[in-house]
This record gives C-alpha cells, structure tokens and sequence, in this order.
C-alpha cells in the first residue's frame, strides 16, 4: 500500500504525519479546504512551526508528495487518513455529527477496498458508528483508528519516536494499518476500539490535571502574599519525586481542555475530577487580574503589555490561548491593553512604552506563569 490521502492534511495533525510518510517513500496527498495553506505546501512553505519539517517537505514536494484541494482525488488513494477531531458544543458536550458529517461527504468518492484510518481525538464510541456507517453504504467496513499522540510543533519527531496506536474493524484493517504505521513508528500496540479512544482522551486529560495542580498551588500560595516559585523551586530541588512537578501556567490549547471535557461527558458528568481542573485552569486569567489589582488599585487607564499570545512557549498557535481571555478582563477593567508575541505578525513596537515608569506587563504566554523584574513586581 503505497498511495495514501490525508483528508484536512495541511493543519497540525496532517502536515507532520504526511511528511513522516512522505519521508518513507509513501506516495501522498494532503487535502485541505483552505487553499492559502495547500498554496503554501506547494510551494515549500510551512503554514505553522514544525522542527525538521522543512527539510523533509523541500526534498519531497512535487515528487512523492503534494496538496490540494480536490476532493475528487479520494478516489484514487488505497487509504484515506481523516484527521477531524471532535470538538465540543457551548455546553461541553461532544459534537460527534462533525466528524460524521466528514466522514460523510466523502462516502460517494470512496470504496470498500480502502482503508478508512482516523487519526484525531475522537468521542469513545465514535469508531464503532463509523464501522456502522461503513458497512452500511459497502456492506462491509476496513477502518482502523490510529490516534496521534504528538506535541505541538515537534510532531515529526514524536511521529518516529513514540509508539503508535491501532485498534481496527478487521484482521486485514489492523494489517494494513500495521504495514503503514510500522515504517514510521518503532513500536505498535493494538488495542480494542474503545480502549484507543480512551487512551488519546485520557492522555490529554492527565496533562490538564497536572496544570490544573500546579495552578491552585500557584493561586493558594500567592494569595497569602508569599512567592510560588521560592516554595517551588525547594520542592524541586533534588528531590527526584518533584521531577514532573510543571510550573504554573495557562493550560490553554485546542486539546486539553476540549478533551478533557469529553472524558467528562462519556463517564455522564461525573468525572469531578476533570470540572475542578477546568474550574482551576480557567479561573487563573480572573486570578492574575485580581492580583493586578490588589498591587496596582484600578486598573482603569493603566497601560499593560501582554507578552505571548500564543497558547504555548516557541510556538505560532493562537488556537484558545487564555492570553486572549486575560486581555478581555483587563479591557474590561478599561485598562490600555497591548499585545505583542515574538511568534505572531503583531506589528506591535512596545520598547519605548515599556521603559515609561507608569507601564507594567504580564508575562503569560506560552504556558508558564514567569516571575519578571519589574515595578510593580506582578508574581
């Protein structure tokens, strides 16, 4: 199996798994509905951070890879990736008809012989529709879920170094799955359906609670006027216990939160554990204001500099970065409110406002809260 289709191909999941397979030789194709990102492949530009991703795309563009935006070449691919995940609605409740309704609009152009692979967050359950849907339009389905596990912005590089997941619909799914996932992963674990889409959300979520920790041990200890970070910093220190202790910060980003929300909607709102984390992590833009003010009184008028805007450190991702809720409260507070971020095209100049004596700046992007020497010292 040689040809293979990434539907939604140029975004953050598609573009590191196509290059991955690119890279060993796989004849593929990304499909994507925005043109301005398919245009940029095409001509050798990254579209986002991607460490070691130019390389691979400049050698293997117009040869063994390429992007477009014509549906119609579904039909000539022996798999066909989906990389849509599940987001969820404005009463955190999965919205599972989003990928459904993809899945769906590409049935007329697919055949029974293709492997079906699904690749992003998916709602547990959601593998067994699809294997319905499947064989209900060919009488029979070859699907296999594969979930990503990457970080943002070094995807090719956990793509050949972490184990990769398959659960499939059939022994013929799992080995044609296997033959594609073997030459870019060092090890397979297979898994039943349910038991992979459990992993991938509760993956996410275990990496939400540990911020979440972080955060109220960070809100906990400053609200009593002492310093986190002299606490932290001691707890730490050689104490091989404290070694996955993170910093405090703003658990933002296009997963953590959506999935952990998910997780809380399979096990019927029950999952206390999941709410009090969101509860902590979402409450933390409302904390640093708060402290704002206690140092500073009102906050009307004052002229304050968001420094990172992006959802995590080194990265060009705006995609819910909490740095956007904490310049709304502040602009709602009426404080002048201005952002720059070394990742993102800002235009802003803030040296000379910086250097005036009324000026203060907060420090929040990139998912670190980071003490800054300046007066009024923020943390």
């Amino acid at each position: 199996m040689k040809k293979i289709g990434i539907i939604g191909g140029c975004g953050h999941v598609g573009i590191p798994l196509g290059l991955a397979l690119a890279s060993r030789d796989f004849d593929v194709t990304l499909l994507d509905i925005n043109a301005s990102a398919v245009d940029q492949i095409n001509r050798c530009v990254l579209p986002f951070k991607e460490a070691g991703a130019v390389k691979i795309l400049k050698s293997h563009i117009g040869k063994n890879l390429a992007a477009t935006t014509n549906v119609q070449m579904v039909k000539d691919q022996e798999a066909v990736v989906f990389v849509t995940g599940t987001p969820v609605d404005e009463h955190l409740n999965p919205k599972i008809n989003d990928v459904i309704k993809v899945i769906k609009t590409y049935l007329e152009m697919m055949n029974k012989e293709q492997l079906i692979i699904l690749r992003s967050t998916i709602f547990p359950g959601t593998t067994e529709l699809i294997i319905w849907l499947l064989q209900d339009r060919f009488g029979a389905a070859k699907l296999a879920f594969c979930p990503e596990r990457i970080v943002q912005g070094r995807g090719i590089e956990e793509i050949f170094n972490l184990p990769q997941i398959i659960a499939a619909s059939s022994e013929k799914a799992y080995r044609e799955a296997y033959d594609i996932f073997s030459k870019i992963s060092p090890k397979i674990i297979r898994l039943a359906a349910r038991e992979a889409e459990l992993v991938k959300l509760i993956t996410n979520t275990w990496r939400y609670l540990e911020f979440a920790a972080a955060n109220q041990f960070y809100m906990m200890v400053e609200n009593e006027g002492l310093d986190f970070y002299t606490v932290y910093n001691a707890i730490k220190a050689d104490y091989p216990r404290a070694d996955h202790f993170p910093k405090a910060g703003l658990a933002a980003g296009p997963c953590l939160f959506k999935d952990t929300m998910q997780l809380s909607a399979f096990y019927r709102n029950n999952f206390f554990l999941g709410q009090s984390a969101m509860l902590v992590n979402e409450g933390l833009p409302n904390f640093l204001v708060g402290q704002l003010e206690k140092k500073m009184g009102s906050l009307e008028h004052k002229k304050i500099a968001v420094l990172g805007m992006t959802f995590k450190a080194n990265n060009d991702d705006i995609r819910e970065s909490l740095s956007f809720k904490i310049k709304k409260l502040l602009e709602f507070k009426m404080a002048v409110v201005l952002i720059t971020d070394p990742y993102l095209n800002t235009s802003l100049s803030l040296a000379k406002e910086l250097s005036k004596n009324n000026m203060t700046h907060l420090e929040v992007g990139g998912n670190r809260i980071i003490p800054i020497s300046v007066k009024p010292r923020l943390f």
